[in-house]
């Protein structure tokens, strides 16, 4: 059964599928933008009438949001590719998928700002942007040092490690297909709901919805590779780190469910909390 699901998982993986999918996503997200730069063009200058209530659709800058929610597809795909590896890397590929994210929001917010306003700090949607870009500073120095930490630790292979990977690439191939539905599902929502309210704002809603279910069941998944663990190691600091990284999905699954200055509080811990546990472990892996 083992075998049966890393030969699946070595094929659906391959390097020629990774290149592929990974071409097709930038045809797909380089497409996207024009085709959405071009809705706004045309919906600005009266061709075509699609209202005025969204930014998404009168915003020229807003246009990027749509190549960036492609790629961020893509980044999911790597995630479950990268999961059978080890936590670390897992939780360091979730860490970034967090931080695009982020930024992709300041696409879509930074149509709202007020620059006429006397006072910055009095707007709400200029307050949002600026908590924003703080956070991705705050995100991007503390990914690079958790990636330095990562690099400096001595890996000590657990025995038996080859069925250990082998039933984590089971779980990545059941994952592909849920990731599948989840897409699917969110595209009959968004049509749904913008049939009957607005489109450009049903995606923005649909696309947050999906990583919200997505990260729900990635904790799941995590918790069983957590449980699989204690077969092939007794490592009270493997444990721990496992663990600990798990708490680091919860948070990211929270901050989905939270808004404004919440939301990237929680995004900024789970890295902080990550990179914390991570360096603990790496001197007790010294020691041990």
């Amino acid at each position: 059964m083992l075998k049966i699901g890393s030969i699946i998982f070595n094929g659906i993986f391959s390097e020629n599928n990774r290149k592929k999918i990974e071409g097709f996503t930038i045809w797909s997200a380089s497409i996207g933008f024009i085709f959405h730069l071009s809705l706004v063009l045309l919906n600005n200058n009266s061709i075509i009438n699609l209202g005025n209530e969204s930014l998404l659709l009168t915003n020229p800058i807003s246009a990027i949001y749509t190549p960036f929610s492609i790629i961020l597809y893509y980044e999911i795909f790597l995630l479950i590719f990268y999961l059978p590896r080890s936590f670390t890397t897992s939780i360091l590929k979730q860490f970034e998928i967090i931080s695009l994210i982020v930024i992709r929001r300041i696409f879509y917010d930074i149509p709202k700002l007020d620059l006429e306003s006397s006072n910055w700090f009095e707007n709400a949607d200029n307050l949002q942007i600026t908590y924003d870009l703080i956070c991705i500073l705050i995100l991007f120095f503390l990914i690079y040092l958790f990636n330095y930490v990562k690099s400096n630790i001595d890996i000590k292979k657990a025995k038996n490690i080859d069925k250990f990977i082998d039933s984590k690439k089971i779980i990545s191939v059941l994952l592909i297909p849920v990731m599948l539905v989840l897409f699917i599902i969110g595209l009959f929502n968004w049509y749904s709901i913008g049939i009957s309210t607005n489109f450009a704002s049903s995606f923005y809603y649909v696309n947050e919805v999906f990583y919200n279910t997505f990260f729900s069941i990635l904790i799941i998944a995590d918790v069983f590779i957590l449980l699989l663990s204690f077969l092939y190691t007794e490592r009270y600091s493997q444990i721990m780190r496992n663990t600990g990284f798990i708490i680091c999905t919860i948070l990211i699954r929270l901050s989905f469910s939270s808004t404004g200055l919440t939301n990237l509080l929680l995004i900024i811990s789970s890295v902080l909390f990550g990179l914390l546990i991570l360096k603990i472990y790496s001197l007790m892996n010294k020691i041990e």
